[in-house]
């Protein structure tokens, strides 16, 4: 078999399945097995499929089948244009978390906080991009940290990166610049109404803080001024639906410019707030 046919194979398997891109997947674990990139997929359409590469497609694309996402079949997924593993333990990253990255770039931090880091792509992006700066991922599942800190070493920022076991900010010292968060969000009661994608293989404890969603919230709102420099700048990512309570939340805790940021298709995404430079 050609690898062409494979694909298409492939694609006919995921349509069956009412997966809806079924295209562009079928095209990334066809690169997979074949050991390619997928721009590679059409350069070599007629090249020969061996039996373990056809093996392991048809694998794949079962996975595929019953909803696991290509990033968690393959153990990766890319983000800021930069690859990065993820596991069972991690959330998966998702494109909505560059608004935050965008936001946070647009004024240079030397020392950044990300609470909750996963798989730290958010800390760690941040690094790449800004080569002087310093940069502590907190979390409290172990087996995420241990992610983050593989993360670190393939990226070339493992000595600018410090990965700790915190319940929040139980375990942190010191002052940031910059703190952000992409913090479970989602209400217990509506785990059951997520995609099968999410809620089937993203770690609950990563999705939702329990019964109550603005929890989290809640938590980093109490203490974060207490650990921003004056001037410094907390950025979190939210619910589309959770602006305005976050906001409030902010600025009973003493935060002040707080602004509630849209994604590109205009919803409520990250909520900016800053510590005064003087009280």
């Amino acid at each position: 078999m050609i690898l062409r046919d494979l694909l298409t194979l492939g694609q006919q398997r995921l349509k069956q399945a009412d997966i809806d891109t079924a295209g562009p997947d079928a095209r990334l674990l066809a690169a997979a097995a074949m050991d390619i990139n997928s721009a590679q997929v059409t350069l070599k359409a007629f090249d020969h499929v061996s039996k373990q590469q056809q093996d392991h497609f048809e694998s794949m694309i079962e996975q595929r089948r019953s909803f696991k996402p290509v990033s968690r079949i393959l153990g990766k997924r890319q983000f800021w244009n930069r690859w990065f593993e993820i596991s069972p333990d991690v959330l998966d990253p998702r494109g909505d978390s560059e608004v935050l990255v965008n936001l946070a770039l647009q004024q240079k931090a030397d020392r950044i906080l990300d609470l909750g880091t996963g798989s730290g792509i958010l800390a760690l992006t941040l690094l790449s991009e800004w080569p002087d700066a310093l940069a502590v991922g907190a979390d409290i599942c172990e087996k995420a940290l241990l992610i983050a800190q593989r993360n670190a070493v393939q990226l070339e920022v493992s000595d600018r990166f410090q990965a700790q076991k915190s319940d929040w900010f139980e375990a942190i010292g010191g002052q940031f610049d910059l703190i952000v968060s992409n913090p479970p969000y989602i209400g217990e009661d509506e785990i059951p109404h997520l995609d099968p994608d999410v809620r089937l293989y993203d770690p609950m404890i990563a999705l939702s803080p329990g019964r109550d969603a603005l929890q989290a919230y809640q938590n980093i709102a109490y203490d974060a001024i207490g650990y921003l420099k004056p001037g410094g700048r907390l950025l979190v990512e939210i619910g589309f639906r959770q602006g305005e309570a976050v906001r409030e939340l902010f600025a009973s805790n003493g935060l002040k410019e707080i602004e509630i940021i849209q994604d590109l298709n205009g919803l409520d995404r990250v909520v900016c707030a800053i510590k005064a430079k003087f009280v």
